[in-house]
């Protein structure tokens, strides 16, 4: 891997505070700038740098997006994060999931937080800026500094036997996704340790918002305010696992409510203890379409927001409807066999 950073910036760097921001990010790191992708870039290290105007929009953007869709294995081996800048509080963040669902499933490992947005007032560094007692803009650099330095220093632990924890929310008796996951966990038994949590049954209660000590202050002891099977059998396996799985029918376009609640459950967690080392993959199924609007749901909240790496083509998309359908689609076992195969390789010595 090499030490140089890969700076993909479409359609050129724009703006002075964008400017004067990547010039500090990238100070004392050697560093080459692309505006645009006419081939592959493998084993690289890459911060996507992207300036948007006042729409939200980068006309530079979208052929990369479509350039990374139609190349699978364009990015294999990489690893990389992403920086937006806009001018309104609106769309970097959907810039961001477009473009990380697109590098990882080209093959792109993220790194945990790979995500670091500017929006127009840089209100969204206020909590920074006060942790650093520094002013907004100053932590805004300090932010894109530590990104590139971690997308540079970044290498996934594997590990003899890892510790896979698997959520979901689904009914064994009508699951398409527990039939795809079962037909993954097969595969990796033999390799990994594996825990699956069922939130089906019983009361889940979600996240209410608590103040910020009153988290800090149950999290600090192991637990949540809300108690149940959070505390008692989720908190537990995350806090030792080495990867997360979520098993994510498609809602109406959006993650199971009792899945919804357990990443917000997360929270207390995660201010204790560290998820950048642990791995984070999802099994997305949808009756008719929008399985890539869910991934991008997975991506936000358990990577961008909770920390968690994204290794290469962490999700695997299917389409299906009537029960034991998914088993049945055309190429199944081919892509489950090269799911299971990447898990093994990714989180296996």
């Amino acid at each position: 891997m090499s030490d140089l950073l890969t700076v993909i910036c479409p359609g050129g760097i724009a703006g002075e505070r964008f400017t004067t921001t990547l010039e500090y990010a990238l100070k004392g790191h050697p560093a080459r700038v692309l505006t645009r992708l006419e081939g592959p870039v493998s084993h690289a290290r890459i911060l996507f740098a992207v300036p948007l105007d006042d729409a939200g929009m980068n006309d530079g953007l979208w052929p990369l997006l479509a350039y990374l869709r139609r190349h699978p294995g364009c990015l294999a081996g990489s690893v990389g994060g992403i920086l937006v800048d806009g001018p309104s509080d609106l769309y970097t963040k959907a810039a961001a999931r477009d473009l990380a669902l697109a590098a990882n499933q080209a093959g792109c490992l993220l790194v945990g937080r790979p995500l670091v947005e500017a929006t127009g007032d840089l209100r969204n560094f206020t909590v920074q800026a006060k942790n650093a007692d520094c002013s907004l803009e100053d932590a805004y650099r300090l932010a894109a500094r530590d990104l590139a330095a971690r997308i540079l220093d970044f290498a996934p632990v594997r590990h003899p036997r890892p510790r896979i924890t698997v959520l979901h929310a689904s009914s064994r008796r009508t699951s398409n996704t527990l039939d795809l996951w079962g037909a993954v966990r097969y595969r990796l038994a033999d390799r990994c340790d594996i825990t699956e949590i069922g939130l089906r049954n019983g009361t889940m209660e979600d996240c209410a918002g608590c103040p910020y000590t009153t988290c800090l202050h149950f999290g600090e002891k192991g637990g949540c305010f809300y108690g149940g099977v959070m505390v008692q059998e989720v908190y537990p396996a995350v806090r030792d696992t080495d990867a997360l799985v979520l098993l994510c029918p498609n809602y109406n376009d959006a993650l199971a409510a009792n899945l919804t609640a357990a990443i917000n459950r997360l929270t207390a967690l995660y201010r204790t203890t560290p998820f950048t080392n642990k791995a984070v993959y999802g099994i997305v199924v949808s009756g008719y379409s929008g399985g890539d609007i869910v991934a991008r749901q997975l991506i936000g909240a358990l990577s961008m927001n909770k920390g968690f790496y994204l290794p290469p083509m962490a999700c695997l998309l299917e389409t299906a409807n009537d029960k034991g359908s998914a088993m049945r689609l055309p190429g199944i076992e081919d892509r489950l066999a090269a799911f299971a195969g990447r898990m093994r390789e990714q989180l296996c010595t």
